[in-house]
């Protein structure tokens, strides 16, 4: 096992979220385990000996010796990580990661799958609101010959204990989205949101993760070859320890997810891995740039209109463009490439990304503003078609480069 032997805990992973076809074998063991099984956690002090505890005594009895548990906590303010780290002389079969550059449930799950020597990948919540004993069921279903597994809340034995209207309202609905936006996907289970299930190591090895917030599932189905799937009901419990997660930004982040897998495993997504072009973030970056249309257009209707300022054209272009430019950074940097800067975090990468974003924009504001100059001069004399046409052209420019520089996907400590 990948371990820091002066403190026990697991080496966090680096560079793309995508997992090995062959597993890793630890020190105790020449071949691979039967499962591996993460525990995501983010201050959950109050349960996480209570869960290692009864987990362990299930799984000891069915499948002993032949799995392993992988707690990857989010560097907890609670030091849930630290309460974890002391279990480990009691639990032979506990492993430790606490990360401290990276968060998100999803990415979490990746990392601990990326440490994990087991040829079935699990994931069960740390908050006990998963019953434990239906991971039993889902390793008979995959022994049965499912590539998936999943926990239900939709099928006979599942349900939700004691959720209000609002929130069953919003969990159907974003199901329906899904399946509206992405039927190809949520269509084979009865519950996309369920972040309690099993998989074949193989059925998701090598395929590039890009998890959005907390929904896993859709991305092991999206983006894994998973033939066969099964289900087995579970009632979701409420919390009697910690505090919950769910708050309106998951719901944004699920519709989001919902889009970037839509584009990237459809015809564009096709198109893209056969020209060796990144369709899907050429049009995030193209919508960010839409927004930029508008703040560019306002500034410059301000600063140059004679009806407003009446300042020269060219002068007025070069603020205005300015002003785009800050806009469309803050909107890339959490979007379009916000799986490169999740990995680049702190204010001093995030400085250094904008000033190359600066840079490389204000070399395609020259080219703007001379394209805005020949074609207002010598073909339209509309400045704002004019403007149309500068911007896109200066916006091929600025994807292209800033690709290749301000957000590059390397591996970062």
């Amino acid at each position: 096992m990948n371990a820091n032997s002066s403190n026990s805990l697991l080496v966090v992973p680096t560079g793309a979220l995508k997992i090995s076809e062959h597993p890793l074998t630890d020190f105790h063991r020449d071949n691979p385990i039967l499962l591996s099984l993460v525990i995501p956690t983010y201050k959950e002090r109050n349960n996480i000996e209570n869960i290692v505890n009864i987990l362990s005594r299930l799984l000891d009895e069915a499948i002993p010796g032949n799995y392993e548990l992988i707690i990857v906590d989010d560097d907890s303010p609670d030091l849930t990580w630290e309460l974890a780290q002391s279990l480990l002389p009691d639990y032979p079969q506990l492993r430790v990661m606490r990360r401290q550059e990276e968060w998100g449930l999803s990415s979490a799950v990746i990392r601990g799958w990326q440490v994990a020597t087991g040829r079935i990948l699990g994931v069960i919540d740390g908050d006990l609101q998963h019953p434990p004993e239906v991971l039993i069921q889902l390793l008979q279903k995959i022994e049965e010959g499912a590539d998936l597994a999943l926990a239900s809340r939709h099928v006979d034995g599942g349900g939700v204990s004691s959720w209000t209207i609002i929130r069953r309202f919003l969990s159907r609905g974003a199901q329906v989205l899904g399946l509206i936006i992405l039927p190809g996907v949520l269509g084979r289970v009865t519950d996309p949101m369920s972040g309690y299930f099993m998989v074949r190591r193989s059925a998701i090895a090598g395929a590039t993760m890009n998890p959005v917030g907390y929904k896993i599932l859709l991305e092991v189905i999206g983006r894994g070859q998973v033939r066969e799937i099964a289900e087995a009901g579970y009632i979701f419990r409420e919390r009697t320890e910690g505090e919950s997660k769910v708050t309106w930004k998951q719901y944004v982040e699920y519709i989001q997810h919902l889009i970037r897998l839509r584009v990237s495993t459809g015809r564009l997504g096709k198109i893209s891995q056969k020209v060796n072009f990144p369709v899907g973030r050429f049009i995030r970056f193209g919508v960010v740039g839409f927004s930029g249309v508008f703040v560019d257009m306002a500034v410059l209707y301000l600063l140059s209109d004679p009806s407003t300022l009446a300042l020269p054209l060219t002068r007025s272009k070069i603020i205005s463009g300015e002003v785009a430019i800050f806009n469309n950074f803050l909107w890339n940097d959490a979007w379009t490439f916000a799986d490169v800067s999740m990995q680049q975090k702190g204010w001093n990468q995030t400085i250094k990304r904008f000033l190359k974003f600066n840079v490389i924009c204000l070399a395609g504001l020259v080219l703007n503003v001379v394209v805005l100059n020949i074609v207002f001069n010598l073909l339209i004399p509309n400045r704002y078609i004019a403007n149309l046409i500068a911007i896109a052209v200066a916006t091929i420019w600025n994807f292209w480069v800033n690709l290749k520089l301000s957000w590059r996907v390397t591996d970062v400590k």
